[in-house]
């Protein structure tokens, strides 16, 4: 080695030990975690560490890595369990639902008077349904009478609940309750809006003691045929 080369050797260790010195790395658990997707074989070079790492446990204390992975399948599988279970019921719900929604349709169509209906549509609600009470509201004042006919103002709730929505599901003001059912109602209401050929007919106001019944993200399928039909027999057994 010349001379000449012996400070170039100098300069660039001394490089080196910059550049190893001055760049200080912090590990962080998103750098780990990058590193372990970037090399899934890293447990395949060290196999022994899947058994002897040992991982903390707030309800079994210190625990391998494979035991994790199990318990955290046994506890995704008993996931899955309980979802199956509850979609389940669900399907069991609205087969029930649409069994009681085509004997209901059935018998609106062989209602020969505006009160008939209203009898065979409490029925369904406070028998069937096991729902506290059904009220019917009508813009255009008719002769009809019958114990479920809201005879009260009600266009200010129409204006507020229904203006531009088909449906209102939930908790209404004590005043509105009054309004509709001539008492205070302590749980939750759907109010379904009556239409027919685009022209507002009035609302049907079903009420229930649970204050979770109807809520905002009932599906509405089976309620969307149920108010057109009942909006078109009223209009037909009205003309009568």
């Amino acid at each position: 080695m010349s001379k000449q080369d012996t400070p170039l050797s100098a300069e660039k260790g001394s490089l080196d030990m910059v550049t190893a010195t001055d760049v200080d790395i912090q590990l962080t658990d998103e750098l780990i975690v990058t590193y372990l997707q970037e090399n899934p074989e890293f447990f395949n070079r060290h196999p022994a560490l899947v058994t002897s790492l040992r991982l903390s446990d707030p309800h079994r204390g210190a625990i391998s890595l494979v035991e994790r992975q199990q318990l955290a399948l046994r506890n995704k599988v008993q996931t899955l369990e309980e979802e199956i279970t509850h979609l389940m019921s669900v399907a069991n719900q609205n087969e029930q639902l649409f069994s009681l929604y085509s004997d209901l349709y059935l018998r609106l169509l062989d209602c020969e008077s505006g009160a008939e209906l209203l009898d065979c549509l409490h029925q369904a609600t406070t028998e069937l349904l096991s729902l506290k009470a059904l009220k019917l509201w009508l813009v255009s004042p008719n002769t009809l009478e019958h114990s479920c006919i809201a005879k009260n103002d009600c266009r200010e709730i129409i204006a507020n609940r229904l203006n531009e929505e088909d449906y209102y599901f939930g908790r209404i003001q004590q005043s509105e309750q009054q309004l509709i059912f001539d008492e205070r109602c302590e749980g939750s209401v759907v109010l379904i809006k009556l239409e027919h050929h685009q022209e507002l007919i009035g609302f049907i106001a079903i009420s229930s003691q649970d204050t979770d019944h109807f809520e905002p993200r009932m599906d509405t399928l089976l309620l969307n045929q149920f108010r057109k039909l009942v909006a078109k027999l009223l209009v037909q057994l009205q003309a009568k």
